[in-house]
């Protein structure tokens, strides 16, 4: 097991590479100068050219990579050339409300998503499959951020019972209760279309599971058909499912982003959304590397977790 994972995480190094350099290039290619964008009215020519020369920014494009490679290798991210702070220390103080925004939509639509599939595989082709069904397939047309609209529209504006935006209110308590007010729209919006894949590649996954011999063998032993669902079919799907867990967490991750945008959430998405307006290139190129790698881990964990369900993956 030591070796697997010890190779897992060897593998992730070339990929974090290439996410870095891909990230680079696009933040080299957006046009405008930050120089002028951080000077704004005092933006003269010396001004730019001083200011450039002040952060690196006259080195020629590779020298910078290189630079900020070797910097970001050393635990520095560089400084924020907007917030003159440190990128890390803005990307971790934002990535606490971003865990808990996408961390609970993971929870919500695994959990669903699971429930969902193995009602709809132990029912295929009753009025359950057909519901289930109907409404996942909705749930994966609609994308998260109008859907994140329309809830603002009807629970915080029509009916008053939920907050518009914002992770916590101006004015008042942080309790868990009003975190759980704020928190209830976004994570909902976000796990929407996660839950309706999970279901989906869940009730596949059981309907593979359920015309296997051991199966019926259970059923011919007299197991009870709730026990041969829920303890003997879905605990040999989950060696399927689990993948595609891994993916939807780097779905709501990254699709926190919209969310965070819609809801006012104050997380890495909204962050980042702000960086590129800003021209703020090291947080952005920071704030993504970051979110890239935990992305890395999280499915780094997830093969580990395979692999332990399921030993042939390892050879």
């Amino acid at each position: 097991m030591a070796g697997y994972i010890l190779k897992r995480l060897l593998s992730a190094i070339p990929v974090l590479f290439g996410i870095s350099v891909i990230v680079f290039l696009i933040m080299a290619l957006i046009p405008g100068d930050p120089a002028t964008a951080i000077l704004g009215s005092f933006a003269t020519p010396e001004n730019v050219e001083r200011l450039n020369a002040d952060l690196g920014l006259d080195k020629p494009k590779w020298q910078q990579f290189f630079i900020w490679l070797g910097n970001m290798l050393q635990g520095d991210f560089g400084r924020s050339f907007a917030l003159n702070r440190p990128v890390l220390d803005e990307v971790l103080e934002r990535f606490g409300a971003t865990l808990v925004l996408a961390g609970t939509s993971f929870v919500l639509c695994s959990i669903l998503g699971i429930i969902a599939g193995v009602i709809s595989a132990a029912n295929q082709y009753g009025w359950a499959d057909k519901g289930i069904t109907f409404v996942v397939l909705l749930g994966i047309s609609i994308p998260s951020f109008f859907l994140g609209m329309m809830m603002i529209l009807i629970f915080a504006v029509q009916l008053r019972v939920l907050p518009a935006s914002g992770m916590w209110p101006i004015y008042g308590d942080h309790n868990l209760w009003v975190l759980l007010r704020h928190l209830a729209m976004p994570a909902l919006a976000l796990s929407v279309v996660a839950t309706g894949v999970i279901a989906r590649l869940a009730r596949s996954a059981m309907l593979e599971v359920l015309r296997q011999d051991f199966i019926r063998t259970a059923r011919a032993k007299g197991v009870h058909e709730r026990g041969v669902v829920w303890r003997h079919a879905l605990r040999a799907a989950m060696v399927s499912i689990i993948p595609v867990l891994g993916i939807q967490a780097g779905f709501v991750l990254s699709g926190a982003v919209y969310i965070e945008v819609v809801f006012q959430w104050p997380g890495i998405g909204r962050m980042l959304v702000d960086a590129i307006l800003r021209r703020d290139i090291l947080l952005v190129q920071g704030g993504v590397v970051f979110v890239a790698a935990c992305y890395v881990l999280f499915n780094i964990v997830v093969d580990v977790a395979q692999s332990m369900l399921d030993p042939r993956i390892k050879t």
